[in-house]
């Protein structure tokens, strides 16, 4: 999946402008990264197109340590970064999370290197990154 159609599925399944979506995207992204372990984090985005890749690698630090973050911080750190409410940012993050996974080929999240990113989720970020799974694409997003 090239960066224009990942964008372009974000902005489908939240409804939201392009600039919107590339926002929650980075924003999910970013805190994504700092919940997986260097190398995981290594892994997972020599699998992401592009310019997804450079936002990816970009949030490399040299020694950093994992963020065990939950879901309600997750959350609110993507509602902080894309002045979203918080149940909208819920939305986003199971929006992109789904999105990653397609962009992954793994139609159910636990595919290849899906699975191996769940294994590194919390209990509660893991019931998130399944259940986006199961979202039904709009008609719109199909169509691309």
């Amino acid at each position: 999946m090239e960066y224009e159609h990942f964008i372009r599925e974000v902005e489908a399944r939240l409804g939201v402008p392009k600039d919107e979506a590339e926002k929650v995207t980075e924003a999910v992204l970013r805190e994504l990264h700092d919940r997986l372990t260097p190398k995981e984090a290594d892994d997972f985005g020599a699998q992401l197109p592009g310019r997804l890749k450079e936002f990816w690698f970009g949030f490399d630090k040299p020694g950093r340590k994992v963020e065990r973050t939950h879901k309600k911080d997750f959350v609110r750190y993507v509602a902080e970064k894309t002045d979203l409410p918080e149940d909208r940012a819920n939305r986003a993050v199971m929006v992109v999370f789904r999105a990653l996974q397609l962009a992954l080929k793994a139609p159910t999240g636990q595919e290849g290197e899906a699975w191996d990113v769940l294994s590194q989720l919390p209990k509660d970020l893991k019931r998130v990154w399944l259940a986006a799974a199961t979202t039904a694409a709009p008609k719109a997003a199909k169509a691309s």
